[in-house]
């Protein structure tokens, strides 16, 4: 288990009370959040650290808020890929609209997600890998926007409504949404419904997430023709077809994000060249095996 030493309480002491920056709900709503105590969060808030939470919960929190000690220091490259996903949450969270991000796997999407839920006031960051059924995504929803995930499941639901129509300009991003279930898909249409004109969503993932919704739709499946209207009626992608093209794109892409992030351009050529490799697939590396080259030149140098 992860050792909980007082420089990490102190970085997530540090994250906890810089997220409630971006929160508009109450102090008591954002300690549910975290699983704490309101008193208990007040206290930190004060600067209080000693005997205030167990080992699990620094952890839990420091987990949640993305603290790592050992982490290498990533910095952030406002590639085409950023620019036009925070355009779109951007513009969702505005007008209280939906979109949906269909692109390959990869190109930062998730990066982007998380950096924005972490930056923008009252945006709210759901992985649906992790909750894939109904009743696990609406929990994660409850403890994203600081709703109490106990009781009963529509009473649950019905806080979640009530929050998000009286939070300014909530978005909640759902990534991997090709994960869900149909019935947890139609719980999202269900939510739009309640919430519309007062609450942004988007919706992200790969080719799956596409083919559950174009396959929905084409086999005339109840709600998916709705659900695909309120996310207006279109994906947003990035990535060319043309495959010339693509290699452009993810030569820039790569050669954008490395040069923030080596202290060392000198290798940055042959990176670029290794990544956009084709494997047996035809399939280009993108920014994971970019990461992995990186740190693997660090260990050899």
């Amino acid at each position: 288990m992860l050792q909980i030493t007082e420089d990490y309480k102190v970085k997530t002491q540090t994250a906890l009370i810089e997220a409630r920056q971006n929160y508009s709900g109450t102090d008591a709503a954002f300690s549910k959040k975290y699983g704490i105590n309101n008193s208990v969060y007040s206290r930190l808030k004060n600067g209080e650290r000693d005997g205030l939470l167990k080992e699990n919960q620094w952890l839990n929190i420091g987990r949640e808020l993305g603290v790592n000690l050992y982490e290498r220091n990533w910095n952030t490259a406002r590639t085409e890929v950023f620019t036009i996903i925070e355009e779109d949450i951007l513009f969702c969270q505005e007008n209280s609209k939906g979109k949906m991000c269909v692109d390959d796997c990869g190109i930062g999407k998730t990066y982007t997600a998380k950096y924005l839920s972490r930056t923008l006031k009252n945006c709210f960051y759901i992985d649906a890998s992790q909750a894939k059924g109904v009743y696990l995504f609406i929990k994660a929803i409850a403890k994203a926007i600081g709703v109490d995930t106990s009781g009963k499941y529509a009473e649950i639901k019905s806080n979640i409504k009530y929050c998000l129509n009286n939070l300014p300009k909530p978005i909640v991003i759902i990534d991997e949404a090709g994960d869900l279930n149909t019935p947890t898909l139609l719980e999202i249409k269900e939510l739009w419904n309640a919430t519309e004109g007062t609450c942004g969503w988007y919706m992200m993932g790969a080719e799956g997430f596409k083919r559950v919704m174009d396959k929905g739709m084409n086999n005339k499946k109840p709600g998916f023709k709705e659900l695909f209207s309120r996310f207006s009626e279109r994906y947003t992608t990035t990535v060319p077809i043309n495959q010339q093209e693509r290699v452009g794109f993810y030569r820039k892409l790569i050669s954008d994000v490395l040069k923030v992030n080596m202290a060392d351009t000198s290798l940055l050529n042959d990176i670029v060249r290794r990544c956009l490799t084709m494997d047996g697939s035809g399939q280009i590396g993108g920014l994971r095996r970019a990461e992995s080259l990186l740190i693997i030149n660090s260990i050899n140098n």
